[in-house]
């Protein structure tokens, strides 16, 4: 596949970058790549991304790959937090009851009865 058939090739869904328009085809990534200053083209997160784009036009690799580093590239600095409050909790909930004469829950058979 050539890199003009790869311009025709659309992404699943538009990636929009923080600076500029979406880019919607794999042409369109390329160009963003390549409008990038040198120092950061050298990144390794933008270096794994060009050898994704060019697995997906060279080989016809998938696609996903592709748009996958380009998302990781373009979220390198942002910092994922995880907030407990909306996380809903499993303790503090009533347990089952269990009667005395059936400690560990098994009902009236049990593997020794035969």
């Amino acid at each position: 596949m050539s890199l003009k058939a790869a311009s025709v090739q659309r992404a699943t869904s538009p990636i929009v970058p923080p600076k500029g328009r979406p880019l919607v085809t794999l042409k369109d990534a390329a160009n963003y790549i390549q409008k990038l200053p040198k120092a950061e083209q050298d990144l390794e997160e933008w270096q794994a991304t060009v050898e994704a784009l060019l697995l997906v036009v060279e080989l016809n690799g998938p696609t996903m790959m592709a748009r996958i580093g380009l998302l990781r590239a373009l979220n390198r600095n942002i910092v994922r937090s995880f907030d407990s409050s909306r996380k809903d909790t499993h303790w503090g909930k009533p347990k089952l009851k269990r009667t005395n004469d059936d400690p560990i829950g098994i009902g009236e058979r049990s593997r020794c009865d035969a």
